[in-house]
């Protein structure tokens, strides 16, 4: 009997970039939203693994990408936010253009990145140990932004400013 832990890749049957990619890549990020074993883990190993491999076949399916990003978004749960936004950061350097694809999408995936920016925990003197893991939801945002910053293009910048009016340029300062 395997547990969790033991479970570590998917056992793919033919290459991740052998599949469709206009099929199974919005449908992996459709589960991002999921946070029962052992759906979440496929959904997030898929997205990782086609993304690694898939180069130049991610470019024509970010389109499709953008409405599960946005429902995962939209659920405002945090450890789906979490997740989605590492699979949005795995997305934007997974290959060339990518982050200038998203540029136009910004305004339907960054209103819930604009309501959680700055929620950082509080704790004073002492430690926060997700930081380790990268689980604080307010330096993810930051860390996404700037992704999408540098990645984005020349348009990238304003239009982040234009949904997240607190955002800083990563680049300009």
């Amino acid at each position: 009997m395997m547990n969790q832990t033991t479970l570590k890749s998917i056992v793919w049957k033919i290459q991740p970039d052998k599949l469709d990619y206009h099929h199974y890549l919005p449908l992996f990020f459709e589960g991002l939203r999921e946070i029962e074993h052992p759906y979440c883990f496929f959904a997030r190993q898929g997205i990782t693994d086609m993304l690694l491999q898939g180069c130049e076949k991610v470019l024509p399916t970010v389109p499709q990408l953008i409405r599960p990003i946005r429902e995962a978004l939209n659920t405002r749960c945090l450890p789906i936010l979490k997740v989605t936004l590492h699979s949005l950061q795995q997305l934007i350097v997974s290959g060339p253009k990518v982050g200038e694809a998203l540029v136009p999408y910004y305004r339907q995936i960054l209103p819930v990145l604009n309501i959680f920016k700055n929620k950082n925990l509080n704790l004073g003197d002492q430690i926060e140990y997700g930081q380790y893991k990268r689980e604080n939801i307010g330096d993810l945002i930051q860390e996404t932004l700037e992704l999408l910053e540098r990645y984005g293009g020349e348009d990238a910048f304003i239009n982040i400013k234009y949904m997240v009016p607190t955002y800083e340029s990563c680049i300009l300062n």
